[in-house]
């Protein structure tokens, strides 16, 4: 019985290898921020009201400009297509059902092609500021053809934190049988059958950027080396000026860097610590939540992201000023868990946890949400 979003984790534990599993669930080095971007949440508290009519609990809002059923988008995920088969797609699908955003990650299995011709509703494309500024633009020409309705520029992945699960779970992509991890692999026939074996294991937006080759190992290499630790903000001005559409900036824990993202022409930021998969000892994305909010002033859209695994969070993120939260390591736990209707039943849980949380706390709809709801306006 999947009566929590827990429930999710626990099944897709069980049912996807150790080394697609860890590459969701881990953090970097000794993964103190990650624990932090849960501890933080839960130590909040919230006020309960009562004898408040609350009989017709409204979730309805807008993100970047586009109607959503409850403040909640999925956040870019790399590699979602190895979780499950067609990962991307049936996650863009889950979420245009339940009428949330769906963001595409440039490290998707599917492309963006594929996405968009299996979907009809416009998703956001995110992608990162590679050494290659054709390649850049390439990707912009692409996401605009598709249609999409907003590009998430990543900010915080300039050099890669180390994640020490992966190399010791000799994490490939896509992933290959070793002495080691054979039983594990053998063990999940249903993903083996899927995945391994599926017509996509590799990076789709990337297929044929050297040389014409789609070779996996020559695609890792190209990528390891189009990270770029000279981008600056300069760099988001030249995006800015080539990307049509609504703008989010994504992993934003500073109230300074804020204000020069507002500077650059942002139409929304995520405070975001990349799911503590970056700077280890990084605060917790809920704790910088407010001032960050504060120093925007109301001049862009703040997103969160950083530990959601219930409505209950989504809420006390609401209640700190976000205009809306974002899932991703949930999202992944869904999907390998149970596909697109795992993906679905996700949503739906946080929608009623949501839902009975706004209720409980004398709230009748989504903007009416603030500092009070809770007992403390911040974290611990």
């Amino acid at each position: 019985m999947i009566l929590n979003t827990n429930d999710l984790r626990e099944l897709a534990k069980r049912r996807i290898p150790r080394a697609i599993f860890d590459y969701a669930d881990g953090g970097s080095y000794d993964e103190r921020t990650i624990w932090r971007n849960a501890e933080d949440l839960d130590a909040m508290t919230f006020r309960q009201r009562v004898m408040v009519d609350v009989s017709n609990v409204t979730l309805g809002t807008t993100l970047v400009g586009s109607s959503a059923s409850m403040p909640l988008a999925i956040a870019p995920t790399g590699l979602a297509g190895l979780f499950h088969p067609d990962g991307e797609i049936l996650g863009a699908r889950a979420a245009a059902a339940c009428g949330i955003p769906f963001c595409l990650s440039t490290m998707s299995i599917c492309s963006i092609e594929e996405v968009r011709a299996a979907t009809s509703t416009p998703f956001w494309f995110q992608q990162y500021l590679m050494r290659d500024r054709g390649f850049n633009q390439e990707l912009i020409d692409r996401a605009s053809a598709a249609q999409c309705s907003a590009l998430m520029l990543t900010l915080d992945l300039q050099v890669i934190g180390e994640r020490r699960r992966d190399p010791r779970n000799g994490l490939t992509i896509p992933p290959r049988l070793t002495l080691r991890n054979a039983w594990d692999v053998i063990s999940k026939p249903a993903w083996t059958l899927g995945v391994l074996f599926g017509k996509r294991r590799t990076f789709g937006n990337l297929v044929g950027r050297i040389g014409g080759s789609s070779g996996i190992n020559t695609l890792a290499e190209w990528t390891a080396t189009q990270f770029d630790a000279s981008a600056n903000w300069r760099d988001v001005e030249w995006v800015r000026g080539r990307w049509p559409g609504k703008l989010i900036l994504k992993g934003v824990l500073d109230a300074e860097d804020a204000l020069l993202g507002v500077a650059a022409g942002a139409d929304a930021i995520v405070v975001s610590n990349h799911g503590g998969r970056q700077l280890d000892g990084a605060p917790s994305s809920i704790s910088v939540l407010s001032e960050i909010v504060d120093a925007v002033g109301g001049r862009c859209e703040v997103m969160f992201d950083g530990g959601i695994r219930s409505g209950q969070d989504i809420a006390k993120s609401l209640a700190l000023g976000a205009r809306g939260a974002l899932i991703g390591k949930t999202f992944l736990y869904a999907l390998a868990a149970a596909g697109q209707s795992g993906v679905t039943r996700a949503i739906e849980i946080m929608r009623n946890e949501l839902r009975v949380t706004l209720a409980l706390t004398g709230t009748s709809n989504v903007a009416g949400v603030g500092p009070n709801i809770l007992r403390a306006p911040s974290t611990r």
